[in-house]
This record gives structure tokens, C-alpha cells and sequence, in this order.
């Protein structure tokens, strides 16, 4: 009787991370040096060797396999002709197409007119105006107060300023007054004033683009302002829009900082829309750009930004684990600053009390309530910078004790919210939707009908 054969296996290919692993241990080379010959850091090298982030794109493959002299082919490139290219000639990490820039390439060729290169800039932005369109507003829930407006007013301002269809008399908003305008919107935007930045921040973003000087800069900084505020109230569309505007104007200013802290938005917009692994790849990809190295403490406190978005991901993957190796790497960044880092491009700055804030939220979403409590129990909320930043401390704080079955301490910890930004609190969807939640699943306080009430959600 003929012996019964075995179905043959056939192995699994090694990815490129697992070839690069072993290459590099072949060679008896660290990490750390490897690290300085492609650009990455140490930690970076080990994510992509373990697959904890993706090793697919075109110019990481190529970074890695002239470092180690890897053949092309074996990583899944083609094999180089007779040329032999830099790979580590781009200055920047890749970025995932998401969406693809709308602006196209920018900076100048030796001669070209800068003037006539901004315009030219300007008129690209007709081609992103259809996207927005049909960017939804808030509802209209009945009995809304004037703040529960505020949202709506602000989100219905900047659309039309990013569309041109703004108004602005010539003797509103002068040239010379932009960047102190800038300063103003940027106060408004970490006191919580929505009644003031909704008028504030449109008219800056229509005049900069009307303004007939080269405000790349400043433009950078009005759209991250932008896509921060309609982040915060929702409106993804308009916010994809915004962060790309601002990621390419900081790019034709040559401007690093900022053009990563637009990566780090356009990171948040990924995650939101379910987009984990290319969120990852945008934050990483983005603290690891060489170009950050060159700007000190606040390119090293750009970086630990990015880490504690990456760690945000990780965390709604339910990668608690994961999470807390990267929420320690921001730790370490932090303490190696010492005290709050100002960003120009990142309201608030960057310290140990902003990575602590970010972990309250990142354990509540990898599913562990008490460690978000925990959490928010080490960190005075006065600690933190700004009111914006306080606001947040106690919304994340209420998100926690939802998820952990405790009603009464969730309402106290939205009045807190309440106490610190009203306008916010009123006007933020995630708070509506989370009052919502506590009137549909218990008994309902003479608190909570009143937090009801201030932000327009509808009760019996």
C-alpha cells in the first residue's frame, strides 16, 4: 500500500522587516546604527523589523537596502540599472495619499517668480472646493442655546473662507495687522472662545489668501488652527482639507516644524476615519523626518507629538501594551526637555502633562477605564497649559467614567468641563453625544437635564 503523502507546505516568504532583521544582526550592526544611516530612530527600525509599522513604501525599502547592501530585488524593488540613485536624497518621510495632496508640488525652480508660484498656489485651491461642499453641518436640535450655535457659526465661516466666498472689507483686516490676527485666533482658540474665534479665524484665512504678500507661513498656521477647531467639532471633510492646505503651505515655506505637526492632524483625521495603520504610518513616519533633528527642543518636542499620536492609535486597536511603550517613549522626550516646550504651530506645547492627558484617553480607548481614571488622578489639571487643554482633561475624564458604569462622577466631571470652556462644552459634538448617552440610559438630575439643555440636546 502506497505510504499517504503529506501535502506539501510551502514556507512563507520572509517580509522585508523579518530580511532587514536579519541581515542587520548577519552584520553585527545595532539598531541605533542602522538607525543613523537611514534616517530612522532606534525604536523606529525595531517597529519596522517586528511589522509593528508597515514596511511597504517604495523609498523605505530602498533606504534599508542600500544601507545594508540588500539586493533590490530581495525586498520586492526592482533591481537598479545602471544608475544608483540616493535613496535618502528626500528630506521628508513618506506620507500615505490620504487624501492625495491638492495643491500639487510646490517650492521654486532657481529663476521662477515666487509671486506668480503663490498664485498659482491660490488658483490650486479651486480644485479642493468641491470636496467641501458637501461638508454636513451640526443638526438642528430643538431649544438650542446661542453657544450650542457657536459650532455651527464657526464651522459655517471657515467653510466659506476656505471656498473664497467670504466678504471682507479692504479697511477690516490689513496686511500689516495678519500676524497679530494669528496671535489673537490662537488665544481664542485655548481660552474655549468660540464666540470670537468663529469671527476671528475666517476673516484671517480670507485675507491671508487675499493679502498680496507671500504669507505661506502664516497661512500654515491659520489652517492648523483650522483643522484643530473642526476636528474638534466634527466635520472631517473640511478638516482633510484644511490639513492638506496647511501641510503644503508649510512645505513651499520651508517650514519642518509645521509641516509635521500638519501630518500629526492629518494622523488624527486617519485614525477617525478607521484608517489605523495609515495613521500610524503618518505619525511615525513624521517623528522620524531627519529634518526635525535640525530644530532643537521644538523639533524634539514636535516628535514627542507625533509618539503620543502614534500611541492614541495603537490604543484603539486595543494594543494596550503598545500603547504604553510608545505613551513611555513621549514620556522620555518629555522629561529630557524638562519643562512646557511652546510650539508655534501646536497650541499648548509639549511636557510631561501633555503625554499624561493623552494617556487618560488612550487607556479608556484600549478598554481599561480605571487605568484612564488613574490616570487623570496624577495629573493636576492646572498642570496643563491651557484652557483648551483643561477642558479636555475633564471631558476625557467624563468619557472614562461613562465607560466605567459611574453616572454621577461623569456628570460632575462634564460640569468641571463646563466650568472651565461653556463655549466648547456647549458647542463640541462628542459632549452632546455623550449627555445623550446618560439621558437614554438612566435616571435623569436636575444636572444633567440642565447640561441638557445648555447644549441643545433634546430631552422629555
Amino acid at each position: 500500500m502506497d505510504a499517504v503523502r503529506k501535502p506539501q507546505v510551502t514556507p512563507a516568504a520572509p517580509t522585508p522587516g523579518e530580511v532587514v532583521r536579519a541581515t542587520r544582526r548577519a552584520q553585527g550592526m545595532t539598531l541605533g546604527k542602522l538607525g543613523s544611516l537611514t534616517g530612522y530612530s532606534a525604536a523606529q527600525v525595531s517597529r519596522l523589523e517586528r511589522g509593528k509599522s508597515n514596511m511597504t513604501d517604495l523609498s523605505v525599502l530602498q533606504r534599508f537596502a542600500q544601507a545594508l547592501d540588500i539586493p533590490p530585488q530581495v525586498l520586492g524593488l526592482a533591481p537598479a540599472p545602471d544608475a544608483h540613485p540616493d535613496p535618502l536624497s528626500p528630506r521628508t518621510g513618506p506620507y500615505p495619499g490620504l487624501p492625495a495632496p491638492t495643491l500639487g508640488t510646490s517650492g521654486c525652480d532657481d529663476g521662477e517668480d515666487p509671486v506668480r508660484t503663490r498664485r498659482q498656489l491660490l488658483a490650486n485651491l479651486a480644485v479642493t472646493a468641491a470636496a467641501a461642499m458637501g461638508a454636513p453641518l451640526a443638526g438642528a436640535a430643538p431649544a438650542k442655546t446661542e453657544e450650542a450655535r457657536l459650532g455651527e457659526t464657526l464651522v459655517a465661516g471657515l467653510r466659506d473662507a476656505m471656498l473664497g466666498l467670504g466678504r471682507v472689507a479692504p479697511d477690516t483686516l490689513p496686511p500689516d495687522r495678519l500676524s497679530v490676527e494669528l496671535h489673537r485666533a490662537s488665544a481664542d482658540f485655548n481660552d474655549c472662545a468660540y464666540s470670537s474665534l468663529a469671527l476671528r479665524l475666517p476673516r484671517l484665512i480670507f485675507a491671508g489668501h487675499q493679502s498680496t504678500g507671500d504669507n505661506f507661513a502664516l497661512l500654515a498656521q491659520a489652517y492648523l488652527l483650522a483643522t484643530r477647531i473642526l476636528i474638534k467639532l466634527d466635520e472631517p471633510q473640511l478638516g482633510w482639507m484644511a490639513a492638506d492646505r496647511a501641510r503644503q503651505f508649510a512645505t513651499v515655506g520651508g517650514a519642518p516644524v509645521a509641516v509635521a505637526e500638519a501630518a500629526r492632524q492629518q494622523a488624527v483625521l486617519a485614525r477617525k476615519a478607521g484608517w489605523h495603520d495609515q495613521a500610524l504610518a503618518l505619525a511615525l513616519n513624521a517623528a522620524d523626518d531627519p529634518a526635525l533633528r535640525e530644530f532643537g527642543n521644538a523639533g524634539a518636542a514636535q516628535r514627542g507629538l507625533l509618539v503620543q499620536c502614534a500611541a492614541y492609535t495603537v490604543a484603539h486597536l486595543r494594543d494596550q501594551a503598545g500603547m504604553r511603550e510608545l505613551t513611555s517613549e513621549a514620556t522620555a522626550i518629555a522629561k529630557t526637555l524638562g519643562s512646557v516646550t511652546h510650539l508655534r504651530d501646536t497650541n499648548g506645547g509639549f511636557s510631561w502633562a501633555t503625554v499624561q492627558l493623552h494617556l487618560i484617553s488612550a487607556e479608556n480607548t484600549a478598554g481599561d477605564p480605571s487605568a484612564a481614571i488613574a490616570a487623570a488622578d496624577a495629573l493636576a489639571p492646572q498642570a496643563l497649559p491651557t484652557t483648551e487643554r483643561r477642558a479636555l482633561y475633564f471631558t476625557d475624564r467624563a468619557k472614562a467614567y461613562a465607560q466605567w458604569g459611574r453616572r454621577d462622577d461623569c456628570i460632575r466631571a462634564l460640569l468641571q468641563a463646563e466650568y472651565w470652556a461653556p463655549q466648547e462644552t456647549h458647542a463640541r459634538p462628542a459632549v452632546k453625544t455623550l449627555v445623550s448617552g446618560l439621558l437614554l440610559s438612566g435616571r435623569t438630575t436636575p444636572e444633567l437635564r440642565g447640561i441638557a439643555a445648555r447644549t441643545g440636546v433634546l430631552h422629555s
